[in-house]
């Protein structure tokens, strides 16, 4: 399945023997799937059987369905609601004779009453309704996956061109690191021979303590992760399908290590100052990547 974005929207309109319906989905960022219905009281009874369909073919999102019903008008009993003109007049009548009143009932008033010119409570929904709305309901979803699948092969070339990024940076950390480390270490080498020049510190522990600080200092592990986590990422990406919550692990991983790295390279001079930079590059494409990746499905 390709990746899709959460962000989309699709419009149909059909017609049943009964009427016309204009169905219409929006699709936003979300969390998890989140659906709000937006129907005619004709489709009550049929809301569960329509949000069963848009749970199999959706998995994340907030989904405004709207549904608009239009009845077919060539049958004018149908406008009438018979049984609501039929308790008026009867209530009219028991009144009048009540309090000795001769009048006729107010029709024209009856029919300017809500809920009196409409469909009749008297007619029975049209049997093939369910079927006729969830298969409207599908045809919708579908047109509504093929716009997020169209976004989401734009949000994928984004994120495939950022990871490229992180990964010539991390390739450019490598570099340095290699051409760094001989250097720092002789550096540290001469200054370990100053301190201990006239010293009465044993030379072999303050060696020892060095070493141990020059391990720490190193980013070896760092950048071995963060070219193991391009790889995942970049995998990821084109094996498609539900990738938003997969990402977001995945990018967590990423920020930590480049933080680590950024906190090893404090103080290593200018080689390290290019490593700082070249990190901040890695934690603002790593952001975009995130940005972006809260749009997927």
């Amino acid at each position: 399945m390709a990746i899709r974005s959460m962000t989309g929207y699709a419009r149909l309109r059909r017609s049943s023997p009964d009427g016309e319906v204009v169905l219409s989905i929006k699709g936003v960022n979300h969390r998890g799937l989140d659906i709000h219905f937006h129907l005619p009281p004709d489709f009550d009874p049929y809301e569960h059987s329509i949000r069963a369909v848009v749970r199999r073919l959706v998995s994340r999102g907030h989904l405004e369905i709207r549904a608009t019903y239009k009845r077919n008008s060539n049958d004018s009993e149908a406008q009438l609601n018979v049984p609501m003109l039929d308790a008026y007049i009867a209530a009219w009548r028991t009144s009048a004779e009540r309090h000795g009143i001769s009048a006729e009932p107010d029709l024209s008033g009856a029919l300017r009453l809500p809920g009196m010119l409409g469909p009749g409570t008297d007619r029975d929904p049209e049997s093939s309704m369910e079927q006729f709305l969830c298969q409207l309901t599908e045809d919708t979803v579908q047109e509504l996956n093929i716009f997020r699948e169209r976004e989401g092969r734009e949000t994928l070339a984004v994120l495939l061109e950022r990871n490229a990024h992180i990964r010539a940076a991390v390739a450019k950390v490598r570099d340095i690191r290699s051409r760094a480390m001989p250097a720092f270490q002789a550096k540290m080498r001469e200054r370990m021979a100053e301190i201990l020049s006239g010293s009465q510190l044993d030379p072999q522990r303050v060696v020892q303590e060095a070493a141990v600080l020059a391990d720490r200092s190193d980013i070896g592990e760092e950048i071995a992760r963060l070219e193991i986590h391009t790889e995942q990422l970049e995998k990821l990406l084109n094996a498609g399908g539900e990738v938003g919550k997969k990402l977001d692990f995945l990018l967590q991983e990423m920020n930590r290590e480049t933080n680590t790295m950024l906190s090893k390279t404090n103080g290593i001079g200018e080689q390290g100052l290019t490593i700082t930079e070249t990190a901040l590059g890695i934690k603002a494409d790593v952001e975009k990547i995130r940005e972006q990746s809260l749009n997927l499905e």
